[in-house]
């Protein structure tokens, strides 16, 4: 049996992977580092990089977190017990340019142990998905597959389930629009007949460690593009809504908030420039409105 310990520690290993990966791509800026303790129970490692040559700011953290969790949060996941851990992996990448995505990746442990005649509650969760600033159809397509091919490995029924998921997910209801074109998102995955703890372990660090190669793929495909101010404003535009869905609807914004997180880390999230210009229009015919014409759910882009 897979023990929290081991989770904890090869996620800590994927952050590790992931940032020196990152700054290779990156090529100037580096990750600076600040460990935090968190009072009622364990902290994390927060890395942040900022003003690179492509990364103009984008954090990739670990944490590991246990205690008495809060009322709120014992009703919000239908628990009736208050001793928790929760460790995980949390990624969001802004790039300075507006032809190369936004990205975001989280997995992530829970476990309460057991009560009084009742059984250990324990979970996975995670995700990666992917908001282009101008929708590139070939990369969504190449997005989408390497996601379709790691879910493949583990289940057939794991990719569609969990691209639905992830539509309905990332949705900004007030905006009646996706937050991109999605990807894959599970919550609460438990060992069932037809899949191990292990399994599900594996697919973790599997999501966990497809992260690296396929958001390089996409910077290097448009990181040497030439782009107008006109671009870079609706670049400001579109990170106007990431901010709007984080600060609304986000679960684990609402987790670290609720269980006393550690701010800087919980808000690392949010773009470093974003604007919300009056009710803006864009100019028909244009690829800023063919992007938003295709922010909805249910496309498929494979």
């Amino acid at each position: 049996m897979i023990t929290k310990e081991q989770i904890a520690a090869d996620y800590q290993q994927i952050q590790d992977e992931i940032c020196l990966t990152l700054e290779a791509v990156d090529g100037k800026a580096k990750f600076e580092e600040e460990k935090w303790e968190r009072e009622g129970g364990g902290g994390g490692r927060t890395r942040v990089i900022q003003n690179g040559n492509i990364f103009e700011k984008g954090g990739v953290n670990f944490s590991a977190v246990h205690g008495t969790l809060p009322a709120v949060m014992q009703k919000a996941l239908k628990v009736d017990r208050d001793d928790f851990f929760a460790t995980g992996v949390s990624i969001v990448i802004h790039p300075n340019h507006p032809l190369v995505p936004i990205i975001h990746m989280n997995i992530r442990y829970f476990e309460m142990p057991a009560g009084s005649g009742q059984e250990p509650v324990r979970w996975f969760g995670g995700g990666i998905d992917l908001t282009p600033h101008y929708i590139i159809d070939d990369d969504a397509r190449y997005f989408h597959g390497q996601l379709k091919a790691v879910c493949d490995k583990f289940n057939d029924d794991f990719y569609p389930r969990f691209k639905q998921w992830a539509d309905d997910y990332f949705f900004i209801k007030h905006r009646n629009e996706t937050r991109g074109i999605g990807g894959i998102f599970y919550d609460k995955l438990v060992a069932t007949d037809g899949i191990t703890w292990d399994n599900i372990f594996d697919f973790s660090k599997t999501v966990g460690r497809t992260f690296a190669p396929a958001y390089t793929e996409l910077v290097n495909r448009n990181r040497d593009k030439t782009f107008t101010d006109e671009q870079q404003q609706w670049q400001y535009q579109r990170r106007s809504r990431y901010a709007e869905f984080n600060l609304v609807y986000d679960a684990g914004t609402k987790f670290g908030l609720e269980t006393n997180g550690r701010i800087e880390s919980i808000l690392m999230s949010l773009p470093p420039t974003a604007k919300w210009l009056y009710n803006y229009q864009p100019k028909a015919g244009g690829e800023e409105e063919r992007t938003l014409s295709l922010l909805k759910k249910g496309v498929d882009w494979i």
